[in-house]
């Protein structure tokens, strides 16, 4: 019953994504409406540990045109709800382990915006090339499937 506002695709293919996590988004009045519009962006955007809370960077939800006096800027720092063991889970990750928190996915969920985030490590250019043969050679076989079937039928 969720409804997906934006993904950022670019992390999928930067990173080995390890675990996921979901997480509230503290935001104004005129970023909903602006996420309501479709007027976001998650290219580059990141999440930070820092004081026992998660931050989101570099996201970029443009301004909202009809709004009245008071309009919120484009790439704040926003909140995010998570519980404590997830940040404490997250921070240690991050110090220990080397990884990193991309942000991958927003979206409604209940009438709220939550954001997807991943527990990834950065993949090197061999890896991308892994991927990509492995998606080539994958969509060889369902086409060699298909055209068996055309055949047949």
């Amino acid at each position: 019953m969720s409804t997906e506002i934006t993904t950022n695709r670019k992390a999928l293919r930067d990173y080995h994504i390890v675990e996921r996590f979901e997480a509230g988004v503290a935001l104004t009045g005129t970023e909903v409406k602006s996420l309501r519009a479709g007027l976001v962006s998650l290219q580059g955007a990141f999440v930070k540990i820092g004081q026992c809370e998660a931050f989101l960077h570099d996201c970029t939800i443009q301004p909202y045109e009809r709004a009245s006096h008071t309009q919120h800027d484009s790439k704040r720092v926003r909140r995010l709800l998570l519980h404590r063991h997830e940040i404490d889970r997250l921070a240690i990750a991050v110090e220990r382990e080397g990884h990193t928190i991309p942000a991958l996915r927003l979206f409604w969920k209940n009438g709220r915006v939550k954001l997807d985030l991943g527990l990834g490590k950065g993949k090197h250019a061999a890896d991308k090339r892994e991927d990509l043969k492995k998606r080539v050679e994958s969509r060889e076989a369902e086409r060699a499937v298909s055209a068996f079937h055309k055949k047949r039928a």
